[in-house]
């Protein structure tokens, strides 16, 4: 009976409240109904009343439902955003950038503060597994090597909007929430772009574009026009693969330079592409695996997530944070069976999946969409200059360019044989001011992201990677891993200096590092986790491919290899052998003696 009452009780004061919003709302319109209906709108929405689709015959109040943003419902249950172009506020004319973030902010009041929490503001994280601090800014990688002291270039990647001075950087945490930048995620045009140098920011006037840059400045033209922002702001809507892929396809500085597995073919793939991203199949969003809450994006390049031992959540279930692996829809034993050949096959390769990731059989090869991936840098080759005195140019036959003046040396490859390496999830991150010394595997070959796992250690799957392999400049004094500045308008950077000790001291002194002014190069290696491009199972890796004496797995450790010889112990197998020969002798005079017996008995 008490908690009758109290349920009725507490549906009369939400009635009050729903009323007392309303007799407000109503109020404010009797005033000035048409100045104050965005007004009465925001607190309308504020105090959770819904308003109901206008009726031609009803007063002024039903103006309300064209301006207050409403979520719809697809037809595969997905929210739709409201059409932007209803609203006054983005009509424009924008100035800057930041004044169309203000006009988002003015519905979406928390979506900055959001946003600046994450990642992708931030460029950092903790990864409680190894004790440190990761991310961007951080740690080294093998292709531009580090943000810090290119800020400026580098920040055409960033979520938000910098200084447009090309020598100034504002640090993320001094920004405004008004220099998040909105569209870089939204836009639905498919003509926003960033333009480096200038902090992240979109072309505001007409900009030229330097030599060799044009992928990066989002055109084949000679000049980047301005941006009109107030059509991409009233064209916006979720993110989509064209949005997240113009930063991750393009990472190290062109179309499928660093992942392998990742690059603009994903935008319209084929099913023998990808299975999932498939226009005319699934047709993913990359936000259907990695699920998003308050603009934080799950999983992390460098706070990997495998998961192995944990249990795995279907997405959409709110206790998982975690990016979705193969795991979480297909299960523990994904294959099966509808007859008995079959159902023993499917038992025998359900067995695999304790050892093996998904990835390694159902990724058979990255760089699959027709785009090359990096596989090689070498920057002790920088520095040519062809006749007339520009960068040195040089590109293969395929049109790959395999030698730039300002960065050195290349090679390319598509459709790529991963190598293959036990892991287990934890991947130890060189950071910024370790020293080579401490990173150099048994080669004397600098592992920036060591990789961990084994096949005894109860944890490790085999997993398929990319290594991306470089000759970069370190200190040879301190054995310090240099941080050089690359990119910039100024003297110091590599690209108007062709100095290292110039580019080298400019990073190192923006990286607070000491630096003895004696350098020279070391190669390292860097590890690329490979989790996209799924071939249909039909493409999916034979027995063969494995189990054989040149198979993929010749080289890993903790597997039978029937023709390997470290997999045979020869005084074991002659043991073996000689009770399998003692055996059929014993069978064969078994038979023998049978036959004699019944020679004797047909002889009587």
């Amino acid at each position: 009976m008490d908690f009758h009452r109290q349920t009725a009780d507490s549906r009369i004061a939400r009635a009050a409240r729903s009323a007392q919003a309303v007799l407000l709302a109503a109020g404010l319109l009797a005033l000035s109904p048409l100045a104050r209906a965005q007004d009465a709108a925001t607190f309308v929405a504020q105090n959770g009343v819904k308003v109901q689709p206008a009726d031609a015959a009803q007063d002024s109040w039903h103006v309300v439902p064209s301006v207050v943003p409403t979520v719809q419902k697809g037809n595969v249950g997905k929210e739709m955003p409201q059409d932007h172009s209803q609203f006054p506020q983005l009509k424009g004319p924008f100035t800057s950038p930041e004044q169309v973030t203000k006009a988002c902010l003015s519905c979406h009041t928390d979506a900055a503060k959001q946003v600046m929490s994450t990642i992708h503001w931030t460029w950092k994280a903790y990864d409680p597994k190894t004790k440190t601090l990761v991310g961007k800014n951080h740690v080294y990688n093998n292709f531009c090597v580090s943000p810090i002291s290119n800020e400026q270039f580098c920040t055409v990647c960033h979520v938000g909007y910098g200084s447009t001075d090309p020598n100034k950087f504002v640090p993320f945490d001094h920004r405004s929430q008004d220099h998040v930048d909105c569209l870089v995620c939204h836009d639905q045009t498919k003509t926003y772009h960033k333009i480096p140098f200038i902090g992240g920011n979109p072309a505001m006037e007409k900009i030229a574009v330097r030599p060799g840059c044009g992928e990066v400045y989002g055109t084949d033209k000679p000049f980047v026009e301005p941006e009109n922002l107030a059509n991409i702001a009233q064209h916006v809507g979720s993110p989509t693969r064209y949005t997240c892929g113009q930063c991750h396809f393009y990472g190290g500085g062109g179309d499928g330079v660093k992942h392998g597995d990742m690059d603009s073919s994903l935008v319209n793939p084929a099913r023998a592409e990808d299975v999932h991203m498939a226009t005319n199949g699934l047709n993913f969003s990359c936000q259907e695996c990695h699920k998003t809450e308050n603009h934080n994006v799950s999983g992390s390049r460098y706070v990997t997530d495998m998961m192995f031992g944990d249990k795995q959540f279907m997405r959409g279930n709110p206790h998982n944070t975690q990016a979705a692996s193969c795991v979480s829809c297909h299960g523990q034993t994904p294959h099966k069976g509808n007859d008995l050949n079959s159902q023993i096959q499917a038992a025998t390769l359900n067995m695999h999946t304790r050892d093996i990731a998904c990835e390694t059989c159902h990724i058979p090869e990255f760089a699959r969409g027709g785009l090359p991936t990096k596989m090689e840098w070498n920057y002790a080759t920088a520095g040519k200059l062809a006749p007339n005195g520009s960068p040195l140019v040089i590109n293969d036959s395929h049109g790959w360019n395999t030698y730039w003046g300002v960065k050195g040396s290349f090679k390319w490859a598509e459709n790529v044989v991963p190598q293959y390496r036990w892991f287990n999830g934890v991947e130890r991150w060189m950071n910024v001011g370790d020293k080579v010394q401490d990173f150099k595997d048994t080669n004397g070959v600098v592992q920036l992201n060591a990789i961990e796992g084994s096949p005894t250690d109860g944890k490790s799957k085999i997993f398929p990677f990319k290594i991306m392999r470089n000759n970069q400049p370190y200190d040879t004094q301190t054995g310090i891993l240099t941080v050089f500045h690359s990119f910039g308008f100024d003297k110091d950077s590599y690209t108007m200096s062709y100095d290292w000790q110039t580019s080298i001291e400019a990073g190192m002194k923006a990286a607070h590092l000491p630096y003895s002014g004696h350098y020279g190069f070391v190669k390292t290696d860097m590890y690329w986790p490979i989790e996209h491009m799924v071939a249909p199972k039909t493409q999916a890796l034979s027995c063969m491919q494995c189990h054989a004496s040149d198979g993929r797995l010749q080289n890993i450790d903790g597997v039978y290899m029937p023709h390997r010889p470290k997999d045979h112990n020869t005084w074991l197998e002659r043991i073996g052998l000689t009770v399998a020969a003692l055996a059929l002798a014993g069978v064969l005079l078994h038979g023998l003696i049978r036959f004699g017996l019944w020679l004797r008995r047909r002889g009587h």
